[in-house]
């Protein structure tokens, strides 16, 4: 009876110490631009701030991406249809270094009719414990830049990338010139002309975007030769631009215009001569 007690007082232990993930207000956002206000979109990739949403780091190490990492799922729902999120990294909070908990995952592909927009509940469940729900508009496109210190993260045809030179001790990077096609990788571009599956990647076909897009450098409209998925990354589009004729700047807004949103002026990347 004694030892019947002592596992009984264990376990209650465990009880009351499980610690309830929590979203944040707002804290669903596009996982390359996190503008907040803005929807998100089916296929894209985001980040979910909260408090308690992981015990510890993680970070997926396979492709397809599953829809568990280290104990933690996400969980769209939007009506009847209920469906877990691709998992890509989970990460606990930690105040004495003022970090948050953080998830990034993808919004599962057909949660929403493709062109419409609702409003669904996610819930992060975390060792069997569920958050309460938040609620987040899911609509046809949410454009989001993925960049470092606000410089976008903009390829070279060389590989480098598109920064000024020596912005960063010891990566080789340079300024594009009128002319130039850049490789630009962002997310929320919308639906795409095949099918695929939620957590693949694209390498098996070439997948455009349906909806129109305008992208713009230093306020000049760029050609677009392609805008649709980067065939290695889950969840990330791919555009393929000729950089406009624009005066010398290290700081050159790089902008995506689609659907009546359009990408802040904050990213950025260097064009010379």
């Amino acid at each position: 009876m004694r030892i019947r007690a002592i596992l009984l007082l264990v376990a209650v232990a465990v009880v009351a110490t499980a610690q309830t993930p929590s979203i944040f207000d707002g804290g669903v956002l596009n996982g390359a631009g996190f503008q907040k206000g803005q929807p998100v979109t089916g296929g894209s990739l985001i980040s979910i701030f909260g408090s308690a949403l992981a015990s510890k780091v993680a970070s997926a190490d396979s492709i397809p991406l599953a829809k568990a990492l280290a104990g933690v799922t996400v969980t769209f729902t939007n009506g009847g249809t209920r469906l877990g999120s691709p998992m890509l990294y989970v990460q606990p909070d930690d105040p004495a270094h003022g970090v948050i908990s953080q998830i990034n995952c993808q919004v599962p592909w057909n949660l929403v009719p493709e062109g419409s927009t609702a409003t669904v509940n996610v819930v992060v469940t975390r060792d069997g414990v569920n958050s309460p729900p938040a609620q987040v508009t899911v609509g046809p496109v949410s454009p989001g830049i993925f960049s470092s210190g606000g410089r976008a993260i903009a390829v070279n045809s060389d590989g480098t990338l598109a920064w000024p030179a020596g912005v960063i001790p010891g990566l080789n990077t340079h300024g594009a010139k009128a002319g130039d096609v850049l490789i630009v990788y962002a997310t929320g571009l919308g639906a795409v002309d095949k099918p695929i599956a939620d957590g693949a990647n694209s390498l098996d076909a070439l997948r455009n975007i349906k909806a129109p897009i305008i992208v713009g450098i230093g306020g000049v409209q760029a050609t677009v030769f392609f805008a649709g998925l980067s065939p290695q990354f889950v969840g990330v589009n791919q555009l393929n631009i000729q950089v406009p004729n624009i005066p010398p700047n290290d700081n050159a807004p790089l902008q995506i215009q689609m659907g009546g949103i359009t990408t802040p002026t904050n990213t950025t990347i260097s064009v010379i001569q």
